[in-house]
């Protein structure tokens, strides 16, 4: 299917007689951002492109404002791989993996895993959820989490495409809204109707024709949508933060033996060097803030 690029937007829309919420987000842009400067096989961009989008869809659906992190971890070939986002959909992604990684199902890449998903709103209280890793599609590892976690019938279609320096991701949720006695029924009805959608149509057609696509006789009512963007958001301030989790000791020890302290980005790649002077400097930045506070 040949068709113009869509903006990377996400979507949310109801319908007008029916118990039942949902949400579409189409990504190019962003995606490629976060996959630029990293070697990364087909088989992990595909889940990297998966997890973007489930990211996405799911910050939407909780509804606070802050941070969300979503990563998988496990003992096979892909041991890590997370998506890091806020509530205004800025986005980055990193991923580990062996470099005999194969194409399978997420318990065949992740092997004995699980998924964690934080959540740290604005001011308020952080909360961790943990997920099995034993559907064989990264979309039912979630609806499963919203079946235990939310109590909350959920379904979610993802698709990627991995050709390079076009690489697009795509996701569409359907939920059923609480405390409505109709909802279980809407809720089928409209589950069909999107079991019929392609890929191609998800990842190419206009958020609009998607959904008139699938629910013309449903009325869906769409509202504004949102901008999603790549920011990695890494500096030399928070990486030099990460530095004063050490003691001064083993701080100065590390650059006594290899002539500077070295951290990589992993989202982004970037590199900081911290010397010695950089080091004492951001000692001392800290004793005096801290006896400030005091």
């Amino acid at each position: 299917m040949t068709s113009p690029k869509q903006p990377d937007l996400l979507h949310r829309y109801i319908f007008e007689q029916r118990h039942v919420r949902g949400e579409l987000v189409q990504l190019s842009d962003s995606f490629n951002a976060m996959l630029e400067n990293h070697n990364y096989p087909d088989v992990v961009k595909q889940v990297l492109g998966e997890l973007l989008a489930v990211t996405s869809l799911l910050t939407a659906t909780l509804k606070f404002e802050g941070d969300i992190s979503v990563q998988i971890q496990g003992d096979g070939a892909l041991s890590y791989a997370v998506v890091n986002g806020n509530h205004q959909q800025k986005m980055r992604a990193a991923a580990k993996f062996d470099e005999t990684i194969k194409t399978g199902t997420i318990p065949e890449l992740v092997g004995s895993g699980f998924m964690v998903i934080t959540i740290a709103p604005d001011g308020g209280e952080r909360y961790q959820g943990v997920a099995a890793l034993d559907k064989e599609t990264l979309s039912e590892c979630i609806e499963q989490y919203f079946a235990t976690s939310e109590q909350l019938r959920t379904r979610v279609w993802l698709a990627t495409d991995t050709t390079e320096h076009s690489e697009k991701t795509a996701g569409l949720l359907l939920q059923v809204l609480p405390v409505e006695e109709k909802a279980e029924d809407d809720f089928v009805h409209l589950e069909a109707l999107t079991n019929t959608i392609t890929d191609d149509e998800l990842l190419n057609l206009p958020a609009q024709q998607v959904l008139t696509r699938l629910y013309h006789e449903d009325n869906p009512q769409l509202f504004e949508p949102q901008d999603v963007t790549y920011e990695c958001g890494c500096s030399r301030e928070k990486t030099g933060d990460a530095i004063l989790k050490l003691t001064y000791d083993d701080a100065k020890a590390l650059v006594e033996e290899r002539g500077d302290i070295e951290i990589i980005c992993q989202f982004c790649l970037k590199q900081y060097l911290f010397d010695a002077v950089d080091v004492e400097g951001l000692f001392k930045q800290s004793s005096s803030n801290t006896d400030a506070i005091n």
